[in-house]
Order: C-alpha cells, then sequence, then structure tokens
C-alpha cells in the first residue's frame, strides 16, 4: 500500500534528521539558552505551510511561553484566494516590513523555517534580522535549498543567511511517495520533520536551563487540574518578554 510507504518514509526520514541534526540542535539550543538567560526575547516565523512551525511552537501544552510568533500576514492558510500566499511570499521587501513590525531588536532569536529557502520573504527577512544583530536559526530542506534558485534580488537563499541551519530532511519538491503511472510525488515531509525538530529544540532548551537551575516557563495544559494557575503564574513572571498575549 502506498500508504505504508509513507509511513516508513516519514519513519526513516525522522530517524535521519535525530541522527543528523544533532549537532545543529545543540548549536541553536545554545543561542536560545543564552537568549533566555540573559533575558533578550525569542520569535518565529515561517510563511505558508512553514508558519505550522510557528503554530507547533506558541501558545503550546509542554511548549516554551517565551516563543514570539512574527505572523505571515498575506501568507498563512485562512487567506483567500489561497493563491495569495504564494504571489505574497515573493515580494521583496516583505520580509524586512513584517520583522521591523515586531519587537525583535539585537540580542534576541530568530527561528526561521522556509523549506525551499528561495523566496524572498525569508531571505529579506533574515538579511533584516542581520542588521539587527538577531540570532537566526533556519530550518529549511538542503537538499531542496540546494537544488533550485534564489528568487531574491542579492541570489542568496535562507541557508546563506542563518547562525545555525538545521535540516528538516525532506527531499526536493518535498513530497517522498512516487505512484505507478503518476509523475508528481505525493505525501510531503517538511511538516512532519520540522515539527518533530522544533520540539525536539525546546527540549534540549527546557532540559538545559533545568539543569542550570533555572525554571523553563512551559505552559501546562489548561485541561489539566492546577494548569491555569500554573500558566498564569510562569506569564505573569515573564510579561516583559511575551508579546503575543497583549
Amino acid at each position: 500500500m502506498s500508504a505504508d510507504i509513507y509511513f516508513r518514509e516519514a519513519a526513516a526520514a525522522l530517524e535521519r534528521v535525530a541522527v543528523s541534526q544533532k549537532k545543529p540542535i545543540a548549536k541553536a539550543a545554545d543561542y536560545l539558552v543564552a537568549a533566555i538567560r540573559d533575558g533578550n526575547r525569542l520569535f518565529s516565523f515561517g510563511a505558508t505551510h512553514s508558519f505550522m512551525l510557528t503554530e507547533e511552537l506558541v501558545y503550546r501544552t509542554g511548549g516554551l511561553m517565551l516563543v514570539n510568533p512574527i505572523y505571515p500576514h498575506g501568507m498563512n492558510l485562512s487567506v483567500r484566494p489561497m493563491t495569495q500566499t504564494s504571489r505574497f511570499e515573493r515580494l521583496p521587501g516583505l520580509g524586512k516590513e513584517l520583522l521591523d513590525g515586531s519587537p525583535a531588536d539585537a540580542g534576541d532569536v530568530l527561528i526561521l523555517a522556509s523549506t525551499s529557502g528561495r523566496n524572498a520573504v525569508v531571505i529579506d527577512m533574515a538579511l533584516a534580522a542581520q542588521a539587527k544583530e538577531i540570532t537566526v536559526i533556519g530550518i529549511t530542506a538542503l537538499a531542496y535549498a540546494n537544488g533550485v534558485t534564489s528568487r531574491h534580488p542579492s541570489g542568496k537563499k535562507l541557508p546563506d543567511l542563518c547562525d545555525v541551519v538545521i535540516d528538516n530532511g525532506a527531499p526536493y519538491g518535498d513530497a517522498a511517495v512516487a505512484l505507478a503511472g503518476f509523475p508528481q510525488k505525493v505525501g510531503p515531509l517538511s511538516s512532519l520533520t520540522g515539527i518533530a525538530l522544533v520540539n525536539a529544540l525546546i527540549c534540549e532548551v527546557a532540559a538545559r536551563l533545568t539543569a542550570a537551575g533555572v525554571t523553563p516557563p512551559v505552559f501546562m495544559s489548561a485541561n489539566v487540574d492546577g494548569g491555569d494557575a500554573h500558566n498564569e503564574a510562569q506569564l505573569k513572571a515573564n510579561a516583559h518578554r511575551i508579546h503575543y498575549m497583549k
């Protein structure tokens, strides 16, 4: 069954990134822990489907409270017609405007996700982050990004502009399952591996903070006893660097 093939491809991809991305995850965790320790802020952005990684990080049970989303105005799947998302992510200058519209500044960390790494919005945002001395953690598919040209006037792609690059392991074109008699593969992998990678990263950050004697500000489920009180206390204690609750 093709369903079985997808599960095998997905399991293999998760196993590959678990092994191959240990060092990038460790380096990214260093940046995040240092920012938290020094009182700086965390931000996350991804255009179109890559924004799912940000959604997974923000306001999530077991997730770090300190990750602030930069919303991809016109580029998430609530937009109609959805084809606008592809047009907007190619607009030069938009990424800088989105970053400038956020509170992100020097010393902060930006998690920036794009599977192809080629479109202007993430490249402009990465360039603007560099100019502001914001650390950039890029999440992309190197096999994909290396196989396409840049759509940015600079000719650069996302992996060229990051302090650390985490490879989500998706293949060129993202889809992984070939069907007999049909030219287009089906079954994309990037959302699955990307979400696993960002959760693994947060687990590493929380573990390092705990080992250093720092209580990681992590959401408890609001549906368990004590969850609301826990979350309220942590949100209040960290309100100076949590911007999405306003």
